[in-house]
């Protein structure tokens, strides 16, 4: 008898046939990437900034967020070290845009976890499939980004994360314009946070089973069923689930930066004062 095995996807299929019809189903998928993942002209207006005083008329010539995120992937020890980036664990770093009604428009994978999205970007501007800015639109992305007219980065050295501005408002213009940034830029985490709670088999939790070239197609389908998803049926629970772990997330890693820079301002004052004194004391004796 055929053997029964538990799959990634959380159902029960026969073990022979597994990875024939796991592909088979993904290159389904991937044929209809073209109708569900599809890049803004800039003809429009978003319907989040159009409608938002806040954001209109200001923003109204993007035309969404990009970012990227990891997602781990399986590859051999000689490749491994290209692959740890940021997490304990391989992964590639994938790039991404999306529109504020939290849409994917474009998905590039396969880059080592290692690569910035700064080096990313620059690639997928140039690439034959690359990521086409419409003119005179643009697109808003962290301060780990180059900023350039089509990728607008907040202002640094000022007040950026939400977090930040809960209890304070803001106080200056380079302060307001980074507070309606992060609001608006967050669509591309939420975009995020929804695809992995959709599908465990891109949670940073479970081992891949697969290499990276089947790990690109798995993300590149997911993202084509998450457009599906978000045409027909949202699921405002499993927003809002996402919205609260994002903030969750942005307390803690406020609360661990605030520690780490003061501990770091710290040793940094220590070594400034035995610099200027040893500098001192020769200065006074020669």
């Amino acid at each position: 008898m055929p053997k029964i095995v538990q799959s990634n996807f959380g159902f029960d299929i026969f073990g022979e046939t597994t990875s024939q019809h796991f592909h088979s189903v993904l290159r389904v998928i991937i044929a209809i990437e073209e109708k569900f993942i599809k890049q803004p002209d800039g003809s429009q207006i978003p319907v989040e900034i159009m409608s938002s005083s806040r954001f209109y008329p200001y923003f109204k010539d993007c035309v969404g967020a990009i970012n990227g995120t990891h997602n781990r992937v399986k590859v051999s020890p000689l490749d491994a070290p290209k692959y740890h980036g940021r997490k304990e664990y391989p992964t590639q770093n994938v790039l991404a845009a999306c529109t504020f009604d939290l849409k994917f428009t474009s998905v590039l994978t396969g880059w080592e976890g290692t690569a910035s999205d700064s080096r990313i970007i620059k690639d997928a501007l140039k690439r034959e499939d690359k990521l086409i800015i419409p003119e005179r639109k643009f697109y808003l992305v962290d301060a780990g980004f180059m900023l350039k007219s089509g990728l607008i980065t907040p202002y640094r050295g000022v007040r950026y994360h939400l977090k930040e501005y809960s209890n304070n408002p803001s106080q200056n213009a380079k302060e307001l314009f980074n507070l309606r940034h992060a609001t608006l830029r967050n669509a591309i985490e939420r975009a995020f946070g929804v695809l992995k709670r959709r599908f465990e088999i891109l949670r940073g939790g479970i081992e891949s089973f697969y290499g990276v070239r089947t790990q690109n197609l798995i993300i590149l389908a997911c993202c084509i069923i998450h457009n599906f998803l978000m045409g027909v049926d949202p699921d405002e629970d499993l927003i809002a689930e996402v919205d609260m772990e994002l903030r969750n997330q942005e307390n803690l890693q406020q609360t661990r930066t605030s520690r780490e820079e003061e501990e770091d301002a710290s040793r940094g004052e220590m070594l400034r004062d035995v610099i200027a004194a040893d500098m001192w004391h020769n200065y006074k004796n020669c």
